[in-house]
Parts: structure tokens; sequence; C-alpha cells
């Protein structure tokens, strides 16, 4: 029997999109390691490969065990239950011995998985992880109702509509979340800073995906901000790329905003850092077996590319998975300075497997490196330069501070509402300080200590 694969690349293996597409690609857990000089940018085909394709052998007597205690539960337990039930909830216990970004998908969640790849649905807008087996946010996704409505990254989700949540999976915190349009959920969250925890009342909405977008600054400075790295993600960079070298003459800088970016695709990861790489690795992955051991390369050719010009990228703890892939990339191997504060730390690589029935298996298979082998996973990337976020008012309520949010929104205000080739106003950049400080850079490029860092050594 032969199965599709789909490798899982950003917050979801870890995060469960509520109002996302969800972040795998087919087949490219199978690539095989580049020789230097090439890019792994393509996937090949969508067959397993070794490895992953079979089932291990399990002895006679652990199956006859497990086949006995099928029967006698079937038979004596004074609620019926169905063969089917026992042998989920068994998976389920067993990928449950795991790590927490490990998880068995029902039929009807894997199909619902699949919907969401599409671009819209009806969601909250936010990217949630199990941190220490405590649900916690990951990133509200900007102008979405967990946006709007104040949630921040590193917020813990204790209740869902007063449940509590511990001991819940992801995808039962999702199917508490997520519901039709226009209805509400209660988050009730822990904070740093709060004294108790506080409910957060959230209309849903229909999502949109929108993972670029862009304005200018005087002095011919560029800024590209990635909420998430979806499959058009490298075709839009693109094409804000075109328009700003037609309208900054000269181009004298560039800011890729990753800050809050919880990943997504692994191609696209490596199709963004290429844009900005004329050479070189860009991150590789190491698993048990062979197969899930890939190593991706910079192409040296590609007309329109990015490779020169100034650059400083923002990261910030909600900046996960493929952002985290990109800005380490562009560390190592020393074309921008990394401004902000660390990000995440998911490094972990989640294989979607199919299988016979049409539930599939969410299973961890590798971890990220950067060029210079440093470990992503529970590390994070470390900034060059550290810019601490500005913290929340202490003289303004919850509410106030979301009444606000919502109606800079409303008032196309935000950083990012207005027209790309409006320039960015100084009042904006004090409401910003880790951009500004990025605008700081730019404007007296070249700094000493991108000039310092030490390259990458050979991959191994």
């Amino acid at each position: 029997m032969r199965r599709k694969l789909w490798l899982l690349t950003g917050m979801a293996g870890v995060a469960l999109l509520l109002g996302l597409t969800f972040c795998w690609q087919p087949a490219l857990v199978a690539a095989p390691p580049q020789p230097p000089g090439t890019a792994a940018l393509e996937a090949p085909g969508p067959e397993v490969g070794p490895g992953l394709s079979g089932a291990p052998t399990i002895s006679d007597t652990k199956l006859k065990v497990f086949a006995q205690t099928l029967a006698l539960i079937e038979e004596h337990y004074p609620e019926a239950k169905t063969t089917k039930d026992l042998v989920y909830g068994a998976i389920q216990g067993a990928v449950g011995t795991l790590d927490p970004h490990s998880s068995f998908m029902s039929p009807e969640e894997f199909k619902e998985l699949q919907i969401e790849t599409k671009g819209k649905f009806s969601g909250i807008g936010i990217e949630i992880t199990l941190k220490d087996r405590i649900l916690t946010v990951v990133s509200p996704i900007e102008g979405t109702p967990a946006y709007q409505a104040g949630i921040q990254a590193g917020d813990q989700i204790l209740k869902i509509d007063g449940a509590s949540t511990k001991n819940a999976t992801l995808m039962e915190a999702v199917k508490k979340i997520r519901g039709p349009k226009g209805s509400k959920v209660v988050l009730t969250i822990n904070r740093e800073g709060f004294t108790q925890p506080r409910d957060f009342p959230i209309t849903r909405e229909i999502i949109p995906i929108r993972s670029v977008k862009a304005r200018i600054l005087d002095g011919g400075i560029g800024y590209i901000r990635l909420t998430n790295f979806q499959d058009q993600t490298d075709h839009d960079l693109q094409a804000y790329l075109k328009k700003m070298r037609q309208k900054l003459v000269p181009f004298n800088g560039l800011i890729l905003d990753l800050r809050n970016d919880p990943g997504g695709l692994l191609d696209q990861a490596v199709r963004v850092s290429n844009e900005f790489l004329k050479s070189g690795l860009i991150v590789y992955t190491e698993g048990r077996n062979r197969q899930q051991s890939m190593r991706f390369y910079a192409r040296p050719e590609g007309e329109g590319k990015f490779a020169s010009t100034p650059m400083v990228v923002l990261i910030n703890e909600g900046s996960a998975s493929a952002s985290e892939i990109v800005a380490g990339a562009l560390k190592d191997q020393k074309r921008a300075l990394i401004v902000g504060t660390k990000s995440f730390g998911k490094g972990s690589v989640q294989t979607i497997i199919p299988l016979e029935d049409g539930s599939a298996l969410r299973l961890t298979t590798a971890l990220y490196y950067t060029p210079s082998g440093t470990t992503i996973n529970e590390k994070g990337i470390v900034p060059d330069v550290v810019v601490d976020e500005k913290p929340l008012p202490t003289d303004k309520s919850v509410q106030k501070i979301r009444d606000e949010l919502l109606d800079r929104h409303m008032r196309k205000e935000g950083l990012t509402d207005k027209a790309w080739n409006q320039p960015i106003a100084a009042d904006e950049l004090e409401r910003d300080q880790q951009l500004k400080k990025a605008v700081d850079l730019l404007r007296n490029w070249p700094p000493k200590k991108l000039a310092q860092q030490p390259g990458p050594p050979a991959a191994p």
C-alpha cells in the first residue's frame, strides 16, 4: 500500500490554527540532501519514503494481549464501546506518551485540517501550543478577533467557555474555540502581570489569510511584514519587492518584520530566505531516518534576487518555526541584522501521515537546525540587537486597550492598514521602538556588530 505524506512545518504541529491555514506541505520530508550550490525548493513526488511507509513489526504476543483487552472491554464494560472507539483511543493513548506536538486525528479531524488550508474559515485568529503542558498562545494574528480582543503571545488559556483546559489536547481545544461566524467564545487567560486570570469574550469571524503586507519609509527604506507562510507568500513578497524597486530610488534598505509570525509552509520559508541569499545553506533537519534528514540551499541564480540591499529582520517571542528558519538563515549567513527579542523556539518537524480509513497521524519526526548547526527547538533565535517591546500601560484596563485597538483598526490606523506606498510617519515609529531601532540601523549602515560576525561553519 502506498500513502501520501504531508510535512508540518509551522506552529500548527505545535499549534492548531484557529482561523488560519494549517502548516503542512506535500512530501517535503522525502527530499534527499542537496549538494552545495543547489536549492531544495521543489517538493518531490508525494509518496512516503522507506521508514515511514510500513508498519513496525509487533510480536504476536503483544497483538494477542491488545486484542484480548479490546474483547474484554467490549464484553464487560457497562457502557457499549465500538471497536473503532477503542482502537482510536488506544492510538491516542500511545501517541500521548510521545511529545505535546504529536497527535492522532480522526477522519473528521483530518478532513477539517485539509479544509483549513484553503485560506479562510470561521475562527478567532490565534496560534496555540502546549507549552509545559499548558495551553499557550503562540501568536494572535494581526487584525483578527483575538488580536482586537488584546490576546497576546505567551497568554495561557486556562478555560474555554468556563471548562478547564487542563489535560486537553490541541485538537480538543480547537474544537471548543472554533465555531460559526458571529458566535462567541470566552477564553480565561492568565498572563504575566495579572493578579488573577481574566475572561476575554471573543466573537468568531471569517478569517481571510493575507500573509504579506508592506509600507515604505522616507530615505529609500522598505518595510515588509509576513504574518505567516502560505502557498503564495513568496509570490506576494516578490511583487512587493518589485514595486519597491520602482518606487524607492535608490533602495537603501529593507526591514522584514517576522514578529508574531507563527510559521507555515517549509518550502515558503526556504523560498523567502532564497530571495535574500545568493548561495549557502538555509536550513537542515535531522531525524532518526535518512529521509528525514534534509538540506536546503539557496540558488545562486534567479531573476530579481534581493541579495545585496542592507537588511534588518524583526523578531519576538511570537516568531516561530518557519519565521525562525528565515531569521536563523539570514543571521548565520550575515545577510541581515536581527533585532527584537528571542523567538519562540519551535524547531521540531511534524509529519502528517494519512492512514487507511481517512484518519491521520501527526508525528514529530525531526528537528530544524540553522546553517551554523544551532538547534531552533526550545532555544529560539537570539537577536543581534535586543530591543524589548513596549509594555502595556498599567493605568488602562484590558477593555480600554481592546477598544483602542479595535478603534485604530477600524480607522485603518494600524501600521499595515494604510496603503503600502504611504510612508510610515514619525509618530508611528515612536509607538514601535523595535521598528524605530531597525530604521536607525539602516540609516547608519553598516552597523559594526554585523561586520564583526563570523560566518557559519560548514554544514554537517
